[in-house]
């Protein structure tokens, strides 16, 4: 007689203790960001003591492994990075042993909550364990939206404001890195000049972030962290690297911001068929989205949770001043950080602004994934001549991206010439999707061309005698040479009615 097995319920994951005395011995794996973020990061967990490794960048095979043991409804990024992780334990379980790889690693990654499943990567993370064998191993979430939340189940990983601050600022350090590199590369003189720089930058900072002082850890880290020299003198070094970067910048392309899901604008390689390198490769400046923009959108979601409850709590409106404080402090800080770069990379748009330039077409309460951003920042960057053409890069089935693209078909109406491509990533349609990009990126070179001539005709330079003026000023051929935005959204146009300004 068959029998009926009793129901087996749900139980959230809760990893087994990561102990004190074990940190001399367990590497803490994480990724998820480019090489660049994910290098200063390492050396922000070294500082603090820690053993740390970065996984190898995502590959193609990583997809496969990822869609062998998670839902078969994830979207890409919760396939590559499953797969990326299942593949090097996997690797590594044949290396040293399951009992091993279960001893000497731990994974940390970011928690989050909503509609996006971001805040569900953990579970498709266990289920692929599950797959391969590795059932006991660790797994730890580090709250996005805490810096000081104390220690992880058995005080081997300790997540204080120094641990935070070291992450944070590592990742603001990588974006203005990552602003001047993709900058520069288009219009290098030498090819490959830019590569080398960006890798003799990131060790620099490697270095500084390896050997940081530590001086507390709470509030005195933080006011060291904000107020201390040390970060600006060590990004001044990596200005003198791009100083002795020769660039043309004379050479008419046209710019492509590239927005989208998190990991996907984030991510170089072959979660996103490396279509920043592909844009590159077809003629185009792209406009990289630094993850700092992200860090300011959360500060800015917790204020109006705040400033909703704060009119009928008094409490809440002391921690409404609180929060708007720190935004300012955070907004302040990336400026000062890019002022030793010469002020270079990009401002951090106002996050308020984004909100009005997307509240007609999408209500800034609706959070899941980038919610009102990817609205607000195409319209931001269109008004303001920042790029010529929106990519918005969006995973296969992803619902706040769907709601996304669905508001910018309202957009549109309202704006015909915004130009905007909006690719639908499933990490196996690569000719499709960038067939469709280029269709776009062939009008944004027809803009870009037309801009030039247009500012050409405006200064009465020619490209000829435009030249012949730089030459003059061969200081202006440094990739750290300034170059102000004159209503322009091309670089070329910008820099040469700066030439025409400059021979008066």
């Amino acid at each position: 007689m068959a029998t009926v097995s009793p129901p087996r319920h749900y139980r959230a994951y809760r990893p087994r203790p990561f102990t004190a005395a074990e940190r001399k011995d367990v590497t803490i794996l994480f990724g998820g960001l480019t090489w660049k973020h994910e290098r200063l990061v390492q050396a922000a967990l070294e500082n603090q003591g820690y053993k740390a490794l970065p996984l190898p960048n995502i590959e193609r095979v990583d997809l496969d492994v990822g869609k062998e043991l998670t839902d078969v409804g994830a979207c890409c990024p919760t396939t590559f990075t499953t797969g990326s992780l299942a593949r090097f334990l996997r690797d590594k379980a044949k290396e040293i042993g399951p009992e091993a790889v279960n001893r000497n690693y731990v994974y940390m990654t970011a928690g989050s909550c909503g509609p996006c499943r971001f805040g569900q990567y953990h579970e498709s993370y266990t289920m692929a364990l599950d797959g391969i064998g590795l059932k006991e191993f660790r797994l730890f979430l580090l709250d996005q939206t805490e810096l000081d939340q104390g220690a992880a189940a058995g005080g081997g990983l300790e997540m204080n404001m120094a641990f935070s601050l070291g992450l944070v600022w590592g990742i603001l350090c990588g974006d203005l890195i990552t602003d001047l590199e993709y900058r520069t590369r288009p219009y290098e003189v030498v090819p490959g000049a830019t590569d080398a720089a960006v890798k003799e930058a990131v060790e620099r900072m490697y270095q500084a972030f390896r050997s940081r002082p530590n001086r507390g850890r709470k509030w005195g880290a933080l006011a060291w962290t904000l107020f201390s020299r040390y970060y600006t003198n060590a990004l001044k070094d990596v200005r003198r690297i791009f100083e002795k970067v020769e660039v043309d910048r004379l050479r008419v392309k046209p710019r492509v911001k590239i927005t989208g899901e998190f990991w996907l604008q984030t991510h170089e390689g072959d979660g996103n068929y490396d279509i920043k390198r592909w844009l590159e490769r077809e003629g185009a400046e792209v406009v990289p989205p630094p993850i700092a923009v992200w860090l300011d959108y959360l500060i800015g979601l917790a204020l109006a949770e705040l400033e909703e409850k704060a009119e009928t709590d008094p409490k809440a409106r002391k921690k409404v001043r609180i929060v708007k404080l720190l935004q300012k402090a955070y907004t302040w800080s990336y400026n000062r950080l890019r002022g030793a770069l010469s002020g270079i990379p990009a401002e951090l748009p106002d996050q308020k602004v984004l909100q009005e330039l997307a509240q007609p077409y999408y209500h800034f309460r609706l959070n899941g994934g980038e919610g009102y951003m990817l609205v607000g920042k195409a319209l931001y960057a269109h008004r303001n001549k920042h790029a010529h053409m929106i990519c918005e890069l969006s995973p296969y089935s992803c619902m706040p991206n769907t709601m996304s693209v669905g508001a910018m078909a309202n957009v549109m109406g309202q704006h015909p010439d915004l130009l905007y491509s909006p690719i639908e990533i499933k990490g196996d349609a690569e000719v499709h999707a960038l067939s469709r990009c280029q269709m776009v990126l062939t009008e944004a070179k027809k803009r870009a061309q037309r801009e030039f001539d247009e500012a050409a005709a405006r200064t009465g330079l020619t490209l000829e005698k435009a030249r012949e003026l730089e030459s003059k000023r061969p200081g202006l051929r440094s990739a750290m040479a300034p170059f102000p935005h004159h209503g322009a959204a091309g670089t070329a146009a910008n820099h040469l009615i700066e030439l025409a300004r400059r021979s008066r």
